[in-house]
């Protein structure tokens, strides 16, 4: 059923096409229907158990390597604190895939909760209240105001119906229905004669026979997309895995040539080289990285989330500060899904909102009198988003609406009706007369009006005020401006047929109101900050094209006029997928989209390379949202379908919260470099310590001494860097790019050439303490040597910590010390080194001997070394 264009039939041939009249379907063939189309219901692929879903996180390379790493430090090096810590990172790990995992399911299932419980149908010419679930293709179906529509559905009777359908095409007013069939490329929000699962009836009623049940409806569309979109390797994993297999690689053949040179040498048994050889494999693999890139993204969280940007899984922060483009909904986003009065038309001159209206004037009391709005106890106004707008308006204007209505109550009404596109309510005045207020389509209005309402008094309309009225509604109408015609009639009592042909004749003309579902004040400010800082902001919406332009030019998003950059889902039809990618650069504007549109422009900038953020609030946004590389769901306004596919919530709906989200994602992405940096500049500098005394036929550190300097110095330090504050100019930088790595502006090189520097000073400390030696005793000169060789490579790597706070820029013209956190990091850690020296019955078990003042000084002046030289290289740096 889903693939026949029921909306382009007439309601007859529909219902023949699903063998059904006007009595309904009989019960029994009710039942058969059921049977053969299945319940009316949303359906999910089969779940994965927890296990498969647990095991299934341990078949990622570098965690098989930490697995044989912990193995090996357990049973081998019978380092079981450092196994256990090993084995802790992989199942946290392990744990957040699998909550991660559970996100689609969520989606799916509230896209569930949205369906009605109950259905009206008609069956066997009587009205019957049904499930929902049992709700059959050909079922003739009920709709009235505050119903949740159950099914798709092709209307055959329609009264005043007006449908709420943002959630489902973004379109920020509901829709007005009618029972005529449209084109066959009409979009989701032009098939006006369709109602579909899971919108809401905000105003009349209608019949309507169902055409599509459970997955075969639009609803059920979104929920397929949903199931089948497959989840994105964020940039951060994409960077880690690859960055774990080379790393493992390089390490472990690093060790191998350790092992077999040794054995050449013939210095050390083979069991002793095999032990050297796994603790140095052990100590240079970064097995903490995993847990303190988690640290880091969860202090991430931390602090957008003060910032209401509420983050549902940790990899998410860290792409934000990759994004290249911001795929944005439009309602609610980056307007406030709140129709608004902006400018008003009265005594010939166009006028702010703000100006208000003349004294004299009935603007304000039409525009509240001919209106189906209702005032809650709270002062909440409920009804159409056009008619509690003009309440709202003439309420800020401080015109008492509830009590003029009282002194002035309706007695009769003709309602609005799409052919004739006017409304009109009919009151009761002291003095026994009959006030007649109209509001509709200025067009229509006009030709009702004889007259017109000016400061001087009522007059005659002449052909000049019809055209300069016609040619206000045009200029704010290409504004994108929604426009209503207010007017009014005074006459001695209720008509005898109260019709619009009695009621709606002999007008005097009282004025234009312009309203729009305004931008968010922030939201300019906020496109301006992503355009400085390199990132693209595109808006999808589900509004006509003229209303998309006009906001997206107000925001700043497109200049003024150029209707080049703005096309229609209609457009991207006739568009096959690689001229689009072609030509997605050329568009920062969609309108009238469908859901799968959505996808389609998300994987066409994917396609380029570039690192999309979709932000959305709507069921119908929930597909894209799980495609981008960060879907970023409205907290507020957002479904919880949206919010279940989404890896970001923003609890204010604010556009600015996602800037100030990014500014944190770069910054997370910038501690992480530093972090690592500083832990494999570290790493190199132990490995090449122990390669280079292999090689030099020197005494080799012991494997003790490999895995506790390991065990203090890459942790505490590691993770305080991960809390360094924001650079200056972070937002001034170009984003990164998908292609970029943490090696990438300079990373890579500064890891090998400080790595080098530290092995070298390590070394370079052992050879004085031999050339130079204390002691007279060769064995007590050799064990002094190895001992300032272990403190040196240790207590280097913490004065090295402080190198790495800026990539460039001098230590000395930042807040070296600013960051608290760090601050203990570095005291503790070198406190954990010391106490091995300076506590007799720790040395023992380290292998080490105590130092004397100038051995601990030489040990310190090659930290202090370690950053001086650092310093001279990034001043020719900078220079260069």
């Amino acid at each position: 059923m889903a693939d026949k264009q029921y909306y382009t039939q007439n309601a007859e041939d529909v219902m023949k096409d699903l063998g059904v009249n006007d009595n309904g379907l009989s019960t029994e063939e009710a039942s058969a229907r059921l049977a053969q189309y299945g319940e009316n219901k949303l359906a999910a692929k089969k779940k994965k158990s927890m296990l498969s879903r647990f095991i299934d996180q341990f078949k990622d390379f570098m965690i098989i390597v930490l697995l044989v790493a912990a193995l090996i430090s357990g049973v081998v090096v019978h380092e079981w604190a450092d196994a256990a810590i090993i084995l802790a990172v992989v199942i946290l790990n392990a744990v957040f895939g699998v909550l991660q995992e559970s996100r689609a399911e969520a989606a799916i299932e509230s896209l569930q909760a949205m369906t009605s419980p109950n259905a009206h149908v008609r069956r066997a010419g009587e009205i019957l209240v049904v499930p929902s679930a049992e709700v059959v293709p050909g079922d003739i179906v009920l709709l009235e105001a505050g119903d949740v529509v159950p099914a798709d559905m092709r209307l055959f009777d329609a009264a005043n119906l007006k449908i709420e359908e943002s959630a489902l095409t973004g379109e920020s007013v509901p829709v007005d229905k009618t029972i005529a069939a449209v084109d066959a490329d009409s979009g989701i929000g032009d098939r006006t004669d369709m109602a579909f699962m899971s919108t809401n009836v905000a105003y009349g009623r209608a019949t309507g026979v169902v055409t599509g049940t459970g997955m075969d409806t639009e609803v059920g569309h979104i929920a397929k997309m949903l199931d089948n979109q497959k989840e994105n390797q964020t940039p951060l994993q994409a960077n880690l895995a690859k960055l774990g297999r080379v790393l493992t690689w390089l390490i472990l053949a690093i060790a191998v040539i350790v092992f077999i040179v040794g054995m050449v040498r013939g210095a050390e048994t083979p069991a002793d080289m095999f032990l050297t050889a796994v603790s140095l494999a052990v100590a240079a693999i970064p097995e903490g990285l995993p847990a303190i890139v988690t640290v880091i993204l969860a202090l991430g969280t931390q602090q957008m989330a003060k910032h209401n940007a509420l983050v549902r899984r940790l990899p998410a922060v860290e792409t934000l500060g990759s994004t290249d483009i911001i795929a944005s909904d439009k309602t609610g986003t980056l307007t406030q899904n709140k129709m608004t009065v902006e400018q008003t038309y009265f005594d010939g001159e166009l006028r702010p909102a703000s100006a208000g209206v003349r004294d004299g004037s009935r603007l304000l009391q039409i525009m509240s009198f001919a209106n189906d709005t209702q005032e809650q106890e709270d002062g909440k106004l409920l009804g159409d988003p056009t008619e509690t707008a003009l309440v709202a308006y003439a309420k800020t204007r401080d015109y008492d609406w509830a009590g003029q209505l009282k002194a002035t109550p309706r007695v009769a009404e003709v309602p609005f009706d799409s052919e004739r596109k006017l409304m009109s309510t009919l009151h009761q005045l002291s003095d026994g007369q009959v006030l007649i207020a109209t509001k509709g389509a200025p067009d229509e209005l006009l030709r009702q009006a004889t007259q017109i309402d000016e400061e001087a008094g009522v007059r005659a309309m002449t052909d000049a005020d019809r055209k300069q009225i016609l040619a206000t509604n045009h200029e704010l109408a290409t504004q994108a401006l929604r426009v209503l015609g207010m007017a009014y009639r005074i006459v001695p009592a209720v008509p005898d047929k109260v019709d619009s042909a009695n009621v709606e004749h002999d007008m005097i003309f009282a004025g234009l109101v312009a309203m729009i579902d305004p931008e968010r004040p922030e939201a300019k400010d906020a496109v301006a900050e992503a355009k400085s800082a390199g990132i693209r902001p595109v808006m999808i919406t589900g509004d006509h094209r003229d209303t998309a332009q006009a906001i997206s030019e107000r925001l700043g998003i497109i200049e003024k006029g150029d209707s080049a950059a703005v096309i229609s889902g209609r457009d991207l039809d006739e568009m096959d997928d690689k001229t689009f990618d072609e030509k997605v650069g050329d568009y920062s504007v969609y309108a009238r989209v469908a859901p799968e549109h959505k996808v389609r422009i998300v994987h066409a900038w994917q396609s380029k390379g570039k690192v999309v953020a979709m932000t959305g609030d709507g069921v119908n946004d929930a597909p894209a949202l799980k495609a981008a590389d960060i879907g970023i769901a409205m907290g507020i306004t957002g479904t919880e379908v949206a919010k279940g596919a989404s890896a970001m919530i923003l609890a204010d709906d604010n556009f600015s919260t996602i800037v100030r989200a990014v500014k944190a994602g770069r910054k997370v992405f910038a501690n992480i470099q530093k972090a690592i940096q500083y832990l494999l500049s570290a790493n190199l500098g132990e490995v090449l310590t122990l390669f280079a005394m292999t090689m030099l036929g020197w005494d080799m550190l012991a494997p003790v001494h490999l895995l506790w300097i390991n065990l203090v110095t890459d942790t505490l330090p590691a993770i305080a860097l991960g809390m360094e504050h924001t650079e200056p100019g972070i937002m001034k930088q170009k984003p990164r790019g998908r292609s970029s790595s943490f090696l990438s502006g300079g990373v890579g090189s500064a890891i090998i050439w400080q790595g080098i520097l530290e092995g070298a000073l390590t070394l370079g400390v052992y050879w004085l303490a031999i050339t130079f030696p204390v002691h007279t005793a060769n064995a007590a000169i050799h064990a002094d040597a190895l001992t300032m060789a272990y403190v040196t490579l240790g207590l280097i790597q913490l004065f090295h910590a402080f190198n790495v706070k800026t990539l460039h820029q001098s230590l000395f013209k930042i807040k070296p010390f600013s960051n608290k956190s760090f601050n203990w990091a570095i005291l503790i850690a070198a406190a954990a080194l010391a106490v091995t020296v300076l506590i007799p019955g720790l040395s023992g078990v380290f292998h080490v001997t105590s130092l004397d003042l100038l051995q601990w000084g030489m040990v310190i002046g090659a930290g202090i070394l370690m950053i001086l030289i650092v310093e001279i290289v990034k001043f020719f740096q900078r220079r260069a």
